[in-house]
């Protein structure tokens, strides 16, 4: 639900006159204070690597595949707990290209073609957290982009601490607000 509300309120300020920089494999900040990230990986395709809010940034769905020599993409061989392994490796590859390390990731949802692979899944997602974890949503689906076991996205925060004496929520200072 709240994925919702997040991309509704990113279509808002979209198209409330501003247009985003695009980030080439490097951050640009845009009078709006939102980046678009196209490195190219999903080239033709109609949606961006990731896009940063802020300090939020959100990754697009992550799938194992590779690009062929005709340059489609086909999903690795070796089931659930390989694609796991691909789908967290690019995750960080990913992440570490905008700044952000797998320890800022707050939010992941999961998506399995076949949920009685989940504990599978949850074997291989173990080694690239520790805690706190973050939240995690998790969903059996009737199918996937070129039929993958699984798709990952995530949203990672970046926090900035403050010395001051204000430290209450809604404080600009405050160790739960964002900058």
């Amino acid at each position: 639900m709240m994925t919702k509300y997040i991309s509704m309120a990113l279509v808002a300020i979209f198209l409330s006159g501003s247009a985003p920089a695009i980030a080439k494999d490097k951050s640009q900040r845009s009078e709006n204070n939102i980046t678009f990230f196209d490195s190219g990986k999903f080239s033709g395709l109609p949606f961006s690597d990731a896009v940063k809010v802020g300090n939020l940034l959100f990754l697009s769905g992550e799938i194992a595949s590779e690009r062929q020599p005709d340059n489609s993409f086909k999903v690795i061989p070796g089931g659930i707990k390989a694609e796991t392994q691909r789908i967290f490796e690019n995750i960080r590859v990913s992440l570490n290209e905008k700044g952000y390390d797998m320890k800022d990731i707050i939010k992941c949802t999961v998506m399995l073609a076949d949920m009685s692979e989940w504990a599978e899944f949850n074997e291989v997602y173990q080694t690239f957290f520790s805690k706190p974890y973050p939240a995690r949503s998790a969903f059996g689906v009737s199918g996937l982009a070129l039929g993958a076991k699984a798709e990952v996205e995530c949203i990672a925060a970046k926090y900035t601490r403050h010395t001051s004496s204000c430290l209450g929520v809604g404080c600009p200072h405050s160790p739960q607000s964002l900058t």
